[in-house]
């Protein structure tokens, strides 16, 4: 029986060795292991990876070990700017330019400004009888004037016994209106747009009727020399104040 005892008491120790070193390998304590941080804001707007952090890793090797290194190892990805919308520059039109040579008549709207004068800056309106009437000189005609002309005779008489130097300019604000009458939709008065043809006025008027002759068109016009009438194509620029006639076609 002594011999089996001993036996028995040797395999025991071998057997407990043996699950000593097993469990000194798997508690055996890893080094430490660089583990990236998740990106936060700063590296989602700027771009900039954060630097990692070194911690260390207590949990033993294995499994868990080699997942965490093969984390570290992999690359983070690196988030550009958000682009930059810049607003296209935007064109403004220059002010319209009217034509100095214009002749004035009832019906136009002027700007008349004095300089340094504000009591007599104002918009003015040329009556029927061709004059526009201004505080301290009254009635000043502007019927057949050029604008220039009309601002040189408010000025003279300014300055006869009112202002010594008057610097005065006259600006068209609005022409007399035109009209046009006969084989239109809307026939009528409209107001004159700068560079108008006969086929903008006819546009204006809602087209031609149905019964409308469209190869030509009589324009009356009326300036200093008297009154005119005209038989024109459609393509012929008219003045304020004309009157557009749109004849019948025959069939």
């Amino acid at each position: 029986m002594a011999p089996v005892r001993v036996a028995r008491a040797f395999r025991f120790s071998i057997t407990a060795m043996m699950a000593a070193l097993a469990l000194s390998g798997c508690m055996r304590t890893a080094g430490p292991v660089a583990v990236a941080p998740q990106a936060d804001l700063d590296a989602m707007t700027y771009g900039a990876a954060p630097a990692p952090v070194v911690v260390v890793d207590n949990s033993g090797g294995g499994a868990i070990s080699a997942m965490r290194a093969s984390f570290a190892r992999t690359p983070r990805p690196v988030y550009a700017p958000a682009p930059v919308v810049v607003a296209a520059p935007v064109a403004y039109a220059e002010p319209v330019r009217y034509d100095t040579s214009y002749h004035l008549d009832a019906g136009d709207r002027l700007r008349v400004v004095v300089y340094g004068q504000e009591g007599l800056t104002n918009t003015y309106a040329i009556d029927a009888g061709g004059s526009i009437t201004i505080p301290l000189i009254g009635s000043v005609p502007a019927r057949g004037r050029t604008p220039a002309g009309l601002a040189a005779e408010i000025a003279a008489k300014l300055r006869a016994g009112f202002i010594r130097d008057p610097s005065v300019a006259v600006e068209i604000e609005a022409y007399r209106p035109f009209f046009i009458l006969g084989e239109v939709a809307a026939p009528g008065q409209y107001p004159y747009v700068p560079n108008m043809t006969v086929e903008s006025a006819v546009a204006i008027a809602g087209g031609f009727s149905p019964r409308a002759r469209r190869d030509r068109v009589t324009v009356t016009h009326t300036d200093a020399s008297g009154t005119a009438r005209y038989v024109v194509p459609p393509g012929t620029s008219i003045s304020p104040g004309d009157t557009v006639l749109v004849g019948e076609r025959w069939f």
